[in-house]
C-alpha cells in the first residue's frame, strides 16, 4: 500500500488554514522538517509523524482514513489562483487543493534579483516551465542559461537546480512539476 503522506499532511494543514512555519511551531520541529515531508523527500517516523499530527490536532488513524474529495472544477479565473510563495517570489498555483492529483501548475513572478536560494533544490520528479517576461537564469547540474521571453525549460527534478531573476524587470514564468512540490 502506497500512501502520499506529504499530500495527505499538506492538504490537512492548509485545510486547518496553518503555515508550514505555525504547524512547525506546534509540533516542536523545524519548518523545514515540514516542508520536505510534505514534498516526500523526507520520510516522518511513526512518532515524528503524530508530534506533527498533533500540531493540526488529528490522530494517525484518522490521518491515515482521511480521504477528501478530488477536485471536479475545470476552469480557473486569475483571481482563483492560490498564493504560495512568499516574499520576492511569487508562486500562484491553479487549484487550492492538489490531494491526490499528480501535476501542480505555477505562474511565478521572480522579482529582480529574486531567487530560489543558494543551495540547489533536489526533489523527486520532473519539471518544466515557459518564460513570459523578463530574464530567468535557470541552472541545472552546473549548466547555466539565462531564458527570455518565449524560451524553455524542462529537466528531471533529481538534477541539482536553482532559478534566479536576472535584469531589471521582474520575470513571469508558467511552470508544470509532477509530482506536485509545493
Amino acid at each position: 500500500m502506497n500512501i502520499d503522506i506529504g499530500s495527505r499532511l499538506r492538504h490537512l494543514r492548509l485545510a486547518n488554514k496553518l503555515s508550514q512555519r505555525e504547524l512547525a511551531k506546534r509540533a516542536g520541529v523545524t519548518n523545514s522538517t515540514i516542508s520536505l515531508i510534505e514534498s516526500n523527500a523526507s520520510n516522518p517516523s511513526v512518532g515524528a509523524l503524530k508530534r506533527i499530527l498533533d500540531g493540526i490536532p488529528i490522530g494517525l488513524a484518522e490521518f491515515f482514513s482521511y480521504e477528501p474529495e478530488k477536485p471536479v472544477k475545470a476552469f480557473y479565473a486569475s483571481e482563483d489562483l492560490v498564493e504560495i510563495g512568499k516574499g520576492a517570489i511569487s508562486y500562484r498555483q491553479v487549484g487550492e487543493n492538489l490531494f491526490g492529483r499528480s501535476l501542480q501548475i505555477l505562474k511565478e513572478c521572480y522579482q529582480p534579483g529574486a531567487d530560489t536560494g543558494k543551495v540547489l533544490l533536489v526533489h523527486d520528479g520532473e519539471e518544466g516551465g515557459i518564460v513570459l517576461s523578463g530574464r530567468l537564469e535557470v541552472t541545472v547540474d552546473g549548466e547555466r542559461r539565462i531564458l527570455g521571453p518565449g524560451d524553455a525549460y524542462y529537466f528531471e527534478s533529481r538534477r541539482p537546480h536553482r532559478f534566479r531573476c536576472v535584469g531589471p524587470v521582474p520575470c513571469e514564468v508558467i511552470s508544470a512539476c509532477t509530482p506536485p512540490s509545493f
